[in-house]
């Protein structure tokens, strides 16, 4: 008997085949286009099937961002998870976003059971069950949801207030025993991703414990791990446990097949196979398509709503030499948040390289597709001696090529990209030499023109990912944190540019980085 596990994760809420950048598209990714495949899949099996939705599902897409700030009604986003027919569903980091109240209100509504173990509240875990036990064609089947418990490095406190987060290895450790005594199949099911090359074992990351995959594929017990978060897509034995991980959006999906044989005392697996089935060549789930089509015809028009004008270019024509030299989209993203915060000094990063900026009109299309996480705002109070570390750290985003040549470094790059961990500053002046070691790059850093000493202390806003120490920011922390804005960003956005209309497109330089292009 082949028992063929099937997985989704990170799809962000993108329900369709869109990004929202403009109307009707069909790209290669959507939950449409997953559930297309998994219905073919389940339809071709030779033997039972189990389907899991393995987190980062509510946030994401600006059909998501609408249903959670706009309408308020997470149903028009669950009814259309329950279409797939899933058997179980995880917690993803991005669930917290729009803070627990959201989140356990949107789960109530889900047809399927969400389940969890590491994530505890009082000592009990906090949403649902720990594991979930399912009797397929004879044959007993345990998942155990995992979440990475990292989440509190980056979540707003408020959002996870009474949560705790258990080690995800020592919580495998603990139930996945209980489960092999009883079931035959225990499936790992683990919103993390792998902190080690897959072949050799070595580090591919700080050992934070963000990711653990490759430790999870080291406890005794498991037949199938099913893993997310860093959007890659994987699939293979590592160390004899079949593993996948599909990417983001649904643009694959997760495909694990156990050989099971029958024994006295139930069944063992004795072979298996993991592989990826892409989405983006099937066509959309009818489906979905008609039952989404009100809501999406509702966001598509909320999007077209103008704000502002801009007097001169703000389109970013070149992600990396807008990391490079200052353009007038990200300085127009600074003075939003010195606005909101009462503060002269502000870092942001250009999150990824689809943002394309402003164009003479800007609407809420170009807002939530340029400005693509629901962060609030937080103010750091930091010592010069923290603001030269974090731009320090910033420099380590760039490289030279062998031509001598600034490129990205590569792990930013690798195996997920990671351009949201370079920021950009205003209302400092500064200099970043990549020709210079790392540690020390930064050979200019003036506040209103004279040196920042290393014991004066600055406020500067950042979004509350950073603030929290995301991206390994160490010299950040809540601790540093002085005050907030709980307002989304996108919101602060558009408040900013109903206030002011005509926006002027401008950007002082205030930094450079060497060698320049």
């Amino acid at each position: 008997m082949k028992l063929t596990i099937l997985s989704t994760s990170d799809t962000h809420g993108f329900v369709l085949p869109t990004n929202y950048v403009k109307r009707d598209q069909d790209l290669p990714f959507s939950l449409a286009k997953a559930k297309t495949v998994l219905d073919a899949q389940k339809a071709a099996a030779e033997g039972p099937v189990v389907t899991i939705e393995n987190g980062d599902w509510l946030q994401g897409s600006p059909l998501a961002y609408y249903v959670a700030k706009i309408s308020k009604q997470p149903d028009q986003l669950t009814r259309l998870y329950n279409e797939v027919g899933y058997d179980a569903g995880i917690i993803g980091n991005h669930e917290f976003n729009y803070g627990s109240d959201y989140l356990r209100q949107a789960l109530k509504t889900l047809a399927y059971p969400t389940i969890n173990a590491n994530i505890t509240e009082n000592g009990q875990p906090a949403f649902g069950a720990p594991y979930q036990l399912i009797e397929r064609s004879g044959v007993k089947i345990a998942i155990l949801g995992l979440t990475t418990n990292y989440i509190p490095h980056w979540e707003a406190p408020a959002h996870i207030a009474g949560l705790a987060f258990q080690d995800v290895v020592a919580t495998a450790k603990h139930y996945v025993p209980l489960l092999r005594q009883q079931a035959d199949v225990v499936i790992v099911a683990y919103h993390g991703g792998f902190e080690r090359n897959l072949q050799t074992g070595q580090p591919t990351e700080p050992l934070t414990g963000e990711n653990v995959g490759y430790a999870l594929t080291q406890v005794p017990g498991i037949d199938a791990l099913v893993t997310g978060h860093q959007h890659r897509q994987l699939a293979g034995l590592v160390n004899g446990v079949p593993i996948t991980q599909p990417g983001y959006r649904g643009e694959a999906i997760g495909k694990i097949t156990l050989d099971l044989n029958q024994t006295a005392s139930g069944y063992q697996v004795t072979a298996s196979k993991a592989v990826l089935v892409k989405t983006g060549g099937s066509i959309a789930s009818p489906t979905i398509l008609q039952s989404a089509a009100d809501l999406n015809q509702t966001v598509e028009t909320w999007l077209d709503q103008p704000l502002a004008h801009v007097e001169g270019d703000m389109r970013i024509q070149d992600p990396f030499a807008a990391r490079v030299h200052e353009v007038p989209y990200i300085e127009f993203i600074q003075k939003v948040q010195m606005a909101s915060t009462d503060t002269d000094i502000s870092g942001t990063a250009l999150f990824n390289n689809e943002g394309r900026g402003f164009g003479e009109t800007i609407d809420m299309r170009d807002v939530v597709t340029n400005y693509i996480y629901p962060n609030t705002l937080a103010v750091l109070r930091l010592t010069g001696a923290d603001l030269k570390a974090a731009l320090e750290q910033c420099a380590e985003y760039f490289s030279l090529d062998a031509d001598g040549k600034l490129t990205v470094t590569p792990r930013f790059e690798r195996p997920k990209p990671q351009h949201y961990n370079y920021d950009m500053y205003q209302g400092i002046d500064y200099t970043l030499d990549i020709h210079q070691p790392v540690g020390s790059r930064v050979t200019r850093l003036l506040y209103h023109g004279a040196p920042v000493q290393p014991t004066q202390t600055y406020d500067v806003a950042v979004n509350q990912y950073r603030a929290a120490g995301g991206g390994n920011f160490k010299m950040f922390g809540p601790d540093k944190v002085i005050r907030e804005n709980q307002k989304d960003m996108t919101e602060l956005i558009a408040d900013y540019l109903q206030e002011h209309p005509l926006i002027k497109a401008t950007a002082d330089q205030n930094f450079n980085v060497l060698p320049s292009m």
